[in-house]
């Protein structure tokens, strides 16, 4: 049996921002490793980091402190130089595919704009060549390829920024909520599109999202962030079957499910108020909006991850 290739490692993650209070913890000490060819999802309500975590990974932000791992390189500390040419191993495809998009450029100029920034193929018939080709790659029409961003709806943009990814041939794609600018529709064709490329290519993706109905069929594994910090982590089946946290278990039970009447699973509400992401106390993150607390949250430092069971991490007083 081959040996599992780890392509990325982060130890300890953080990212810190100045306010006038004082530290705003975007990312505090994330710890992960991902196999080569799989989905790590991360998943949170708006503000848990999970944006910043992947572009502090890229370096687009500067970490605070930590350590990242490139296929057993280090990165952290590489100049804008160096990670200039890091940018053909790994890429990302971003939320809003209208704002990350050039208006004035059109298609075959925004598809082939990789290629000659890196310096990739040299001749005009090669670059158009494989501008192309990627638009067959992505499902996009080579009749758009004159168009412009406006012209075309979210789906065909996304699209272009999934051949943008794809165009320097990366290893990694940092995917941060590719699909919530999307209609359901246009999702599901986006998803599985990216599910193919990662199979004919051998991609790894970190995906980002709130919405873990989304990510349930997406992702090998699935890390929930609270405040910066991971709170939970397991393999997808796992999280799904055996949810331990208390707010991976209200963040499933808002999943929307059609069953009606009695037989209809109560939700768990979360209640209270967000504790501000400046100046964190050391203690636990979700202590104000638990039902499950009791006197060792209160009493205890802030719960780092723990496995409780093989590759199911939680950080949790009272998780078992």
């Amino acid at each position: 049996m081959a040996e599992k290739k780890i392509i990325l490692e982060v130890q300890n993650l953080t990212k810190y921002f100045d306010t006038p209070k004082g530290k705003l913890h975007a990312v505090d000490g994330v710890n992960f490793q991902i196999e080569e060819g799989k989905t790590l999802g991360i998943v949170g309500e708006s503000g848990c980091g999970k944006s910043t975590t992947g572009r502090t990974l890229l370096k687009l932000l500067e970490p605070t402190a930590g350590t990242i791992l490139f296929n057993g390189e280090d990165i952290t500390h590489y100049s804008r130089a160096k990670m200039r040419k890091m940018r053909t191993q790994m890429q990302m495809i971003f939320q809003d595919p209208f704002s990350s998009l050039d208006p004035r450029q059109s298609i075959m100029q925004l598809i082939s704009e990789p290629i000659k920034e890196h310096k990739l193929l040299k001749s005009k018939a090669e670059i158009e060549k494989r501008t192309l080709e990627l638009m067959d790659t992505v499902g996009l029409a080579r009749r758009f390829v004159n168009s412009y961003p406006h012209e075309l709806d979210g789906g065909r943009r996304q699209r272009i920024g999934i051949a943008r990814a794809l165009a320097v041939n990366p290893k990694l794609i940092v995917c941060d909520e590719p699909v919530s600018a999307l209609d359901v529709s246009i999702q599901a064709q986006i998803l599985n599109l990216l599910k193919q490329l990662q199979r004919d290519m051998g991609l790894t993706y970190i995906f980002i999202t709130h919405d873990l109905s989304v990510v349930k069929y997406f992702a090998d594994d699935i890390a929930v962030m609270y405040l910066g910090q991971m709170v939970e982590k397991a393999p997808s089946k796992e999280i799904f079957e055996k949810p331990t946290h208390p707010y991976t278990q209200a963040l499933l039970s808002a999943i929307p499910i059609p069953v009606v009447g009695k037989d209809k699973p109560p939700r768990k509400l979360l209640r209270g108020e967000i504790t501000s992401p400046v100046n964190l106390p050391d203690q636990c993150r979700f202590l104000k909006r638990c039902d499950a607390c009791q006197q060792c949250c209160q009493e205890g430092a802030n719960p780092q991850l723990v496995e409780i069971s093989p590759n199911h991490f939680v950080a949790c007083h009272i998780a078992k």
